[in-house]
């Protein structure tokens, strides 16, 4: 379990290793607080979690071992998303209400935004069809609620359904 300056208005904030993006995009999906970066090292990821006070997500064994860490990592074991997915949320389980916040990309904080802004930003049909629209304010992807959203949902109650 973590210390306490992990937690930030009561949810986690981690750091995922090069081997768990899925599980990171995954994660950002539900609403999690996940840094990810594929092109760092283990030193580069140990100082950058410390710095943004982060729960590193690893199946590295070498990593976990790590005296900087201690308290601060959470070791997923299992190699299979859906697993991987339940092992997080059984230890820190997703906040209400969060689901669909985050940018799936950069893992910033998505900012509902007007539907006239995005005009230029969708497909002429997405434009057409649909009322509601939120944007990353750090990499400006687009994102509304179509048909891949209701799909999105889906899956995350499969992964996260008991059996």
């Amino acid at each position: 379990m973590p210390d306490n300056r992990t937690i930030v208005n009561g949810n986690p904030r981690f750091f995922a290793d090069s081997m768990l993006g899925k599980l990171a995009r995954w994660m950002r999906t539900l609403g999690y607080d996940v840094e990810y970066d594929p092109h760092i090292d283990d030193g580069e990821l140990v100082r950058r979690a410390a710095a943004g006070e982060r729960v590193v997500l690893t199946r590295d064994t070498r990593l976990i071992k790590r005296k900087a860490l201690r308290g601060r990592a959470f070791f997923v074991k299992s190699d299979r998303i859906k697993e991987q997915l339940k092992e997080v949320a059984s230890a820190y389980p997703p906040e209400k209400g969060l689901l669909l916040t985050r940018c799936l990309r950069c893992n910033a904080v998505l900012e509902d935004v007007s539907r006239e802004s995005v005009r230029e930003k969708v497909p002429p049909y997405v434009y057409a069809t649909q009322g509601e629209f939120s944007a990353c304010p750090a990499c400006e992807r687009t994102y509304w609620g179509g048909t891949h959203r209701a799909r999105m949902i889906e899956e995350l109650n499969k992964m996260l359904e008991d059996g």
